[in-house]
């Protein structure tokens, strides 16, 4: 019986894919593009996030060494002002409290986003009474 071979024997099969085969890859590789990109736009928004708080630290540090070189005794309260660096404006705080020796005074500086809440960095240090020192 030789006539038409059937669909089912290897003979008789067609070569290449059928259009379901072709939608399930094509689903499986929309699947996984949607992932990696939505990963690039996290490590992103993280890379961004980590500048800021850089930026940030910075500017708490470069607050505290100004009142270190400034050699004068801070009055006690808090004080804001604008401590923005590069392309990012940023609000340093300021507080000055009085520690259990008269001698020094603690003074913390929060740095944060205006019009945002929550802190990006946070420095303290202790600084002494050096107009009272004596030679």
């Amino acid at each position: 019986m030789r006539g038409r071979p059937s669909p089912f024997s290897p003979r008789g099969a067609t070569r290449g894919f059928t259009m379901i085969e072709v939608l399930v890859a094509l689903a499986i590789i929309a699947v996984a593009l949607a992932a990696s990109i939505r990963a690039v736009g996290t490590m992103a928004s993280n890379a961004a996030e980590l500048h800021r708080r850089l930026l940030a630290g910075w500017s708490a540090d470069n607050a505290l060494a100004q009142l270190r070189l400034a050699h004068a005794w801070p009055a006690i309260g808090e004080q804001r002002f604008d401590c923005s660096q590069g392309n990012v404006q940023l609000v340093c705080t300021q507080r000055v409290s009085t520690t259990p020796n008269p001698v020094f005074r603690r003074v913390e500086v929060s740095v944060s986003t205006p019009g945002e809440s929550g802190v990006l960095a946070q420095m303290v240090t202790v600084v002494a009474n050096e107009t009272s020192r004596s030679l």
